[in-house]
């Protein structure tokens, strides 16, 4: 257990430059204070005693701000960077040396029952506002960009960009040299654009059948 602790700890040395002691470390990391409240809330909930489970898991939400539901699976050295906002959903499963920063989602796309929540494999990053929805995989050593969408899986060494994600980046090429990311897709906008042409068609139509009636 205190291995574990210490390890736990020297994530954070090695994410964060702005750590100074262990003392501070232990005392004032949220991410750190989530990672051990869910250790102990798991263990109950693998005891099937859900209902402390679940309540240590709300209770540290209530202080970090950061919802990790007791049924997730998650591997060593996890670091939560800024935690704020984060939500981990029951059946994710996380592997080791995983960084994910303050905002993101591991969440479902509906009430479907069974595995229903992302796999993020080990040295995987999400990064802030980021939203990873549905059982689908995060591959190793992939990193998913601020704000993006993801809802397709994403392969090992690629980085993914976008709304929805797209993968940009694999083992190291580019996948798509045109992207730009001020252009970022827009269903809603293509949306109102198509409903705009067929208002102005059906206006035109009218124009045409008011002339024929004078």
């Amino acid at each position: 257990m205190f291995k574990t602790i210490k390890e736990d700890m020297d994530v954070v040395f090695e994410q964060d430059p702005a750590a100074r002691t262990y003392l501070e470390v232990m005392l004032t990391y949220a991410g750190l204070h989530a990672v051990w409240a869910h250790r102990l809330a798991h263990w109950f909930y693998r005891g099937k005693l859900y209902f402390i489970a679940r309540a240590i898991s709300q209770i540290s939400r209530f202080f970090t701000g950061i919802e990790i539901h007791p049924g997730a699976k998650i591997g060593r050295r996890l670091f939560i960077d800024h935690g704020m906002g984060v939500v981990i959903g029951e059946t994710c499963e996380i592997g080791d040396n995983v960084t994910i920063f303050q905002g993101v989602t591991l969440g479902g796309t509906g009430k479907e029952k069974g595995k229903r929540h992302p796999t993020v494999k080990d040295n995987a990053l999400i990064s802030t506002g980021a939203k990873v929805l549905g059982a689908i995989t995060i591959g190793e050593n992939s990193k998913v960009g601020g704000g993006s969408v993801v809802l397709k899986d994403v392969p090992a060494n690629s980085t993914v960009v976008g709304v929805p994600g797209r993968v940009v980046v694999q083992n190291g090429e580019k996948v798509r040299r045109d992207l730009d990311h001020h252009k970022i897709p827009d269903p809603v906008s293509d949306r109102c654009e198509q409903l705009q042409e067929q208002i102005d068609s059906l206006k035109a139509e009218i124009a045409v059948l008011a002339n024929r009636k004078d």
